[in-house]
């Protein structure tokens, strides 16, 4: 509403406060001059035109519509240089409304009112946004993964350890998408300023994640070539180590770690080092050419994640309600939404074939490297395997047929499952939120399963202990399944 209200007062003209209504009789018309106020035509007035108190608030009007645009697009904290120029320049001109002298003219108070009051509905919407819950969320979390980085390479890199002597773990890796997850679920409201902060920070996470998989990757490959196998390998094994250090440095760019150096600068050198690798003749040995092949495809890694220092500023990156990819994930929602209410009234009638057909089209869906599509898609295949286990499980109630032999604990599993069946479709028909009395009940009997299943003794019988893994893991689902509905999490 705020974003909309801001939007409209740019592109409104400002009257100054006055309404004309057009009563049936003709009136004499005052030449107006250019500008959004009318002119003032008080019959007593002294001035002809405009009265120098409209011709400063149209100054004014002027100045609120070029600093409006960049106040509704500004994704920063408050403790940043370009939050602290905006709020600047709103006060100065609240100061310049203020000095405005209106001579005790109705009109021109309307005016001056009106002035102020835009001015300072843009330092309310520039702090809201700043200071906003979900704004320091995502500082927090960005912070986070700053922390995990400088510990685990920035660190060592500057400490003079070289990359190779050192290995990113795995742990390090799977931190670092935790943090990419937790981010892509921040909630926005629909605000552009978040959904733009928002979107900045996960870019930046998920370069960094796929530069630290790329290190991992090449861990396990062969040590580079030895100096003796060619005239060229001496200079691309000094490249290889120049590329290794190029990544640290570039996680640290990309991160707010490095405050010397600009992706720019990272760029020209790695550009240089793909024009001194291509000048090497390395035509008549084929190990040589694979080996120099390698190194360009690092270096070419590393720069396609150096245009980021712009990224975020295009508004279709982020705001993607018009976005062909969600576009397309929304329709399969729409399906799968009409799926689950026949099987919930109707039952199975041969869904699976199409549901799983919908899983295949979700996998076709082109993310763009945008990490909230990504989040959009993944969610998707959540809603869809959840429908798909619900039959599943469905089917294999009805066909199960227990024998007089069958171990009770045995039985007992399949009586959770049974119970399971029912929790699952009121999961998958549920529509409230979580402070809903009826999402804590379902959450409740949820949980009641799982230690109904806690206590089943499987007596050593390994087929028990199999299906009671299977039921816990299916209970869990539920649980993680609802959970995902009810978060509340938009694009």
């Amino acid at each position: 509403m705020a974003a909309r209200w801001l939007c409209s007062l740019f592109r409104k003209p400002f009257d100054g406060g006055k309404r004309t209504m057009d009563h049936g009789s003709q009136q004499p018309q005052t030449p107006q001059m250019p500008g959004p106020f009318t002119g003032y035509a008080g019959p007593q007035g002294p001035y002809p035109g405009q009265h120098p108190a409209l011709l400063r608030l149209d100054e004014v009007q002027r100045e609120i519509a070029t600093l409006g645009p960049q106040v509704c697009s500004y994704s920063g904290l408050q403790s940043d240089r370009e939050y602290k120029r905006l709020e600047r320049e709103l006060t100065r001109l609240l100061l310049e409304v203020d000095k405005v002298e209106t001579e005790g003219r109705p009109e021109l108070q309307q005016a001056r009112k009106r002035a102020a009051g835009e001015v300072e509905g843009l330092l309310r919407y520039l702090e809201g946004n700043a200071t906003h819950p979900s704004r320091l969320a995502i500082e927090e979390l960005t912070q986070e993964v700053q922390n995990l980085l400088n510990e685990g390479v920035v660190g060592p890199f500057r400490q003079g350890q070289a990359q190779d002597a050192f290995e990113i773990s795995e742990e390090l890796v799977e931190a670092v998408q935790d943090v990419a997850m937790r981010l892509a679920q921040v909630k926005t409201g629909g605000s552009v300023p978040l959904r733009k902060a928002r979107y900045k920070a996960l870019t930046r996470v998920c370069a960094v994640q796929e530069l630290l998989e790329g290190r991992v990757r090449t861990q396990t490959l062969a040590l580079p070539l030895s100096d003796d196998t060619h005239e060229a390998v001496q200079r691309i094994n000094q490249v290889m180590a120049q590329v290794s250090g190029a990544r640290c440095q570039e996680v640290a760019l990309l991160m707010g770690l490095s405050g010397r150096d600009s992706c720019a600068h990272l760029a020209r050198i790695l550009t240089e080092l793909l024009v001194e690798l291509d000048a090497l003749d390395v035509s008549s040995n084929a190990a040589v050419r694979n080996y120099r092949k390698q190194v360009v495809e690092e270096i070419n890694g590393l720069l396609k994640h150096l245009d980021l220092e712009g990224e975020g500023e295009d508004t279709r990156r982020y705001d993607l309600a018009q976005n062909d990819s969600i576009r397309e994930i929304e329709a399969i929602r729409g399906r799968v939404s009409v799926l689950r209410e026949e099987v919930l009234r109707h039952g199975a009638a041969g869904q699976g074939t199409e549901l799983q057909g919908l899983l295949t089209h979700l996998d076709q869906v082109g993310t763009g490297r945008n990490p909230c599509i990504r989040e959009a898609r993944r969610r998707a295949v959540l809603e869809v395997q959840a429908l798909i286990t619900f039959l599943d499980l469905w089917e294999a109630l009805g066909r199960r047929n227990p024998g007089s032999d069958e171990p009770p604990p045995h039985a007992a599993v399949w009586r959770v499952l049974a119970s399971l069946c029912d929790l699952q479709a009121q999961a998958l028909g549920f529509d409230g939120k979580r402070a809903d009395k009826s999402y804590m009940v379902l959450e409740e009997l949820l949980t009641k399963q799982l230690l109904a299943l806690d206590a089943v003794d499987p007596q050593g019988d390994q087929g028990t202990k199999n299906a009671r893994k299977q039921a816990v893991k299916h209970a869990q689902n539920i649980l993680s399944y609802l959970d995902m509905k009810t978060d509340e999490w938009e694009y």
